[in-house]
């Protein structure tokens, strides 16, 4: 096992694989303090979703099997989809999404859809995009839609994103020269830390071998160079998953052959 980024260690690691094994545990005989039940299974579906998440990333970080990332990755979506119905009910308000995508862009980080696209689980996609797009942010986003629109049918053309950070990712997509792109994928990957400052997750490396650092990672530049074709021999950068696109490009399924790269 070699770790992926250098912060992680390997009493981090198991401090961290500990302590969540011990919440889960917790969780089995305690309960969340709230005024209602609707909000108490609120917060505990975000918990949930949240660790979840954490345990993934941290995994990866590792230095783990990336094929273990698969049964989380499903695990994942589910609670994601949990978080949804428990956020309905609590907030009495239909169709609401787990993510605010538009509002906070380390939430627009936690969306699913990159791994589901490099880990080759495009299967569960639907049901996940179903939750962000029934919310009223499909074809609103266009960073969104250039990460669906190879894998699923009928998504949107639109010339609009959320937040400035994704603007060169973006740009690599549709720059006609190769190179440039290329340029552009690493400017993005470059970038792309100090544009979380306001995140939860910011800096958590420096809270040592019992802090929340589980990694931190641009999934999605991932996901655009394996989607787009793009060259990132020369993306070096620590925040670039390049494990994740290198399986990708190694693992392609038959059905996923027809993209046009």
């Amino acid at each position: 096992m070699k770790k992926r980024q250098k912060f992680s260690n390997e009493k981090h690691y198991e401090n961290f694989l500990r302590e969540h094994d011990d919440v889960i545990e917790f969780f089995k005989t305690n309960k969340f303090k709230s005024d209602s039940a609707e909000e108490k299974a609120s917060l505990r579906s975000a918990f949930f979703q949240t660790l979840a998440l954490d345990r993934l990333l941290a995994i990866y970080t590792a230095g783990e099997n990336i094929e273990s990332l698969i049964p989380l990755l499903e695990g994942l979506i589910e609670k994601y989809d949990i978080r949804q119905k428990t956020l309905e009910v609590h907030e009495n308000s239909l169709k609401m999404s787990p993510l605010a995508l538009d509002d906070w862009p380390d939430q627009y980080e936690e969306a699913v859809h990159g791994l589901c696209i490099l880990l080759h689980r495009t299967d569960l996609l639907p049901r996940f995009v179903k939750l962000i797009d029934e919310a009223g942010y499909a074809g609103d986003d266009t960073l969104y839609e250039d990460l669906l629109k190879k894998v699923l049918p009928h998504r949107h053309d639109v010339d609009r994103w959320y937040h400035d950070v994704y603007t060169p990712l973006i740009q690599s997509v549709y720059i006609d020269s190769k190179e440039e792109a290329s340029k552009l994928l690493k400017k993005y990957c470059q970038q792309w830390y100090p544009a979380f400052k306001q995140a939860p997750w910011y800096d958590t490396h420096l809270q040592g071998e019992d802090g929340n650092y589980v990694g931190y990672w641009a999934i999605e530049a991932g996901a655009i160079a394996y989607l787009y074709g793009i060259d990132d021999s020369k993306v070096d950068h620590m925040v670039y998953s390049k494990d994740l696109v290198e399986y990708a490009r190694n693992n392609v399924p038959a059905i996923d052959r027809s993209i046009d790269k």
